[in-house]
């Protein structure tokens, strides 16, 4: 059986989460002691406080909220802590495993969660009354599909909060700097690069203005498409100069705008 190129392309995806859940590479820790979850926690809102900023977890209570990609579980623990009905899906199998591990390690429990594919989300329409998705939905083949699944499970009136990379970021140009530029390629797009360079095969970055066309004739109010600077542009892993080279290009190319995570907010009509 031949498989279709956006069926390989997932397998792909799939198969490079699967070794290692999103941000778990930085841990040193005994796999899914409370040691391990305590520092993966502890890294994950230290290198991007934007995230507590942008979800605003506390406010959760009594809702039910569907999280797609779940990953290592961190976001998802605290949709639980606050008292929403929580409900998540992830492509890896490894991701559902450490959400399983995480929250019988704290006495917690969700509604579900369970292997499946942003693509074709298993739930009826006007199920939830929140869905949120950080970094996820750029890495499956059909985005648009994927946020049309998003739209379509979300309750009227429900809030929609997605994050997937800017292609126009100090991140991507670095990135082109590195894989292009410096390899005697100049020619290589951003996208090009990022598909083959950046984390799993097929990652993509998209641009307000994609986005707005992605969204067309669908039933949701744009509240807001704002890219934000991250810890990846700012190029906090790197020595001084690096550094300095990053917060000199923000300042230049105008801070935020230049964003790597493009933080997406919508309500269904």
């Amino acid at each position: 059986m031949i498989l279709k190129e956006d069926e390989i392309l997932k397998s792909k995806v799939h198969d490079f989460w699967n070794d290692s859940a999103c941000g778990t590479f930085l841990v040193d820790k005994e796999k899914f002691t409370l040691e391990y979850f305590e520092d993966l926690e502890k890294l994950r809102y230290s290198m991007q406080p934007e995230i507590p900023e942008f979800a605003k977890f506390q406010l959760a209570k009594g809702k039910k909220i569907l999280e797609v990609g779940v990953g290592a579980g961190t976001d998802f623990l605290q949709w639980v802590r606050a008292g929403a009905l929580a409900y998540g899906i992830d492509l890896t199998e490894e991701a559902i495993e450490h959400v399983k591990h995480r929250l019988n390690l704290y006495g917690l429990k969700a509604e579900d969660y369970a292997v499946a594919d942003s693509e074709n989300l298993p739930f009826a329409e006007n199920s939830f009354d929140m869905v949120y998705s950080w970094g996820v939905i750029h890495h499956t083949p059909d985005t648009q599909k994927a946020f049309h699944e998003i739209i379509r499970v979300c309750k009227p009136g429900g809030k929609i909060l997605i994050m997937i990379y800017h292609r126009h970021s100090l991140l991507a140009y670095f990135f082109w700097i590195k894989h292009a530029l410096l390899k005697l390629r100049p020619w290589k797009s951003l996208s090009w690069i990022l598909w083959n360079h950046m984390e799993s095969k097929g990652t993509k970055a998209f641009t307000k203005k994609e986005v707005r066309e992605m969204l067309k004739g669908q039933p949701v109010e744009i509240i807001k498409i704002n890219p934000v600077l991250s810890y990846y542009d700012r190029l906090e892993r790197f020595n001084k100069i690096l550094r300095m080279i990053s917060k000199i290009a923000s300042k230049l190319l105008g801070g935020n705008k230049v964003g790597w995570e493009l933080l997406i907010e919508l309500k269904k009509k």
